[in-house]
């Protein structure tokens, strides 16, 4: 909420400060006694409200519906305006110690986000024999519109109440994350992409694959042993009629149909089944028979937090431990790879260490500089480059500032790029489950794109991983590796 209440207190009430909430008890209060406080109205007041209310109606929330009625744009729910007649008597007049005994509204005008309210009650009534009084009750908006007017009746205290406010907890409204749904709406009318499923012999796994399915993203192409397919799919309630089986004897034998398969063109991608990631990537990086390409493969994780205004990649967390400054190179291309095929033309890219200064007694700040050199000279294109850069500077302009960093990056990366596989797996895992990052993960490098999930991962991530391959898979088509 954005303004602290402000007040005007009348002659001979108590003083008011930030500090303290104390109030007036019954026998000091006389008829015509008033006070008020003022509030302008954020769309973050209405949102708050909204979850709170479990009002969700899209006059309130909606701005392109709310555009479309007869109020020609968003509008407060009518009981916000009486929430603040609340605080009022609860804070003010009487103040605390006030229980509520009845209270009527009329909404007479809309109230619209920016409007700056004046919210006061005045005293029309006193029952001195049980303590209670009758209270006029306004909303009036800066034109001097009355927008909701009513009359409380309160049981006023009778016994002095002064104390310290209660410290509630920092509130912060975010976006909903509805990134999931715009990618599918995306990436739908591009088509199924066919997919090899590699050895999808748990639910999970399984599961994933007919989400996708499902969800009209992939063709799934089940490779495994046929047995433990059927059987997964009984024992959990899957329905896998009509779906395509490659008959394999084991895990092994899966990621090796599955190369296989691509290099014959019957599938445009692969889906990490039940087995092992080295299992998948031994197969796809065999020097006889596999999927390389002149790029060094890696993975990629694609998020959104809430707490970042745009979606990110990160990389590599899960296929390179120790990379070499010629493996960051191509790490750094695969990822600006995507960051084009996503929609990003020209990425920004972070080379993440531990300072923002060159230290020759740390690689990583090392290999930073060596990148962004590459950079100038051409060796890498597509994207602009800063580094090295610690986190924070990567992420917040406010830091970057700090530190006195005048970069095109700083704060704004699109690309973090992470010294190793530990600290990147570590990075991602962290925003992941303590961020509330949706995620989705890729690897880019070999021939077709890879959809490689952890089994600890979401239904969403799965689904996601599987949208951004299908617009891997058309990207490749435009520009092959």
């Amino acid at each position: 909420m954005p303004d602290i209440p402000e007040s005007t207190t009348p002659p001979g009430a108590p003083p008011q400060d930030l500090a303290t909430v104390r109030n007036r008890i019954f026998d000091e209060i006389a008829v015509g006694d008033t006070d008020a406080i003022e509030r302008t109205l954020s769309k973050e007041d209405i949102e708050l409200f909204a979850i709170l209310s479990g009002d969700f109606n899209p006059q309130h929330l909606d701005a392109d519906f709310a555009a479309s009625t007869s109020f020609q744009g968003v509008i407060a729910h009518g009981m916000l305006g009486g929430s603040l007649i609340s605080a009022v008597l609860g804070n003010r007049l009487p103040g605390p110690g006030t229980i509520y005994l009845s209270q009527t509204l009329k909404f007479l005008a809309p109230v619209r986000i920016g409007d700056r309210l004046r919210v006061s009650v005045t005293v029309s009534a006193r029952d001195e024999a049980r303590k209670r009084l009758k209270l006029a009750c306004t909303c009036v908006n800066q034109n001097g519109t009355t927008v909701v007017s009513g009359e409380a009746e309160v049981l006023a205290p009778t016994e002095r109440i002064e104390r310290l406010r209660t410290t509630l907890p920092e509130v912060h409204v975010t976006a909903g994350n509805d990134g999931l749904q715009r990618l599918l709406a995306h990436v739908r009318p591009l088509g199924r992409l066919r997919v090899a499923v590699v050895h999808p012999c748990d639910a999970l796994s399984l599961g994933g694959a007919l989400d996708a399915c499902a969800a009209g993203l992939i063709e799934p192409v089940l490779v495994g042993p046929r047995a433990r397919i059927e059987a997964t799919a009984q024992e959990n309630g899957l329905d896998i009629a009509g779906l395509a089986i490659e008959d394999t004897a084991h895990s092994h034998a899966a990621a090796a149909r599955a190369v296989e398969l691509v290099l014959q063109g019957r599938v445009q991608a692969l889906m990490k089944g039940s087995l092992h990631t080295d299992e998948l990537m031994g197969a796809v990086v065999a020097s006889q028979g596999g999927l390389r390409t002149k790029r060094r493969v890696s993975h990629c994780y694609l998020m959104q937090t809430p707490a970042y205004p745009r979606p990110f990649i990160i990389t590599d967390a899960a296929i390179n431990i120790a990379p070499t400054l010629a493996d960051k190179a191509d790490i750094v291309r695969n990822a600006i790879d995507l960051a084009h095929a996503i929609g990003v033309a020209q990425p920004r890219v972070a080379i993440l260490a531990a300072v923002e200064t060159v230290n020759a007694s740390m690689p990583a700040t090392l290999d930073a500089a060596a990148l962004c050199k590459m950079a100038d000279r051409g060796q890498i294109t597509g994207a602009l480059l800063d580094g090295p850069l610690a986190f924070d500077n990567a992420v917040s302009i406010a830091a970057a500032r700090t530190k006195g960093i005048v970069s095109e990056v700083a704060g704004r990366a699109d690309i973090l790029v992470v010294p190793d596989l530990e600290s990147g797996n570590m990075l991602a895992k962290q925003l992941e489950f303590l961020g509330d990052a949706a995620t989705a993960g890729i690897v880019l490098g070999a021939r077709v794109p890879i959809v490689l999930t952890s089994r600890a991962d979401a239904r969403d991530t799965r689904l996601a991983s599987c949208a951004v391959a299908v617009l891997l898979a058309h990207h490749y088509k435009e520009a092959p590796l």
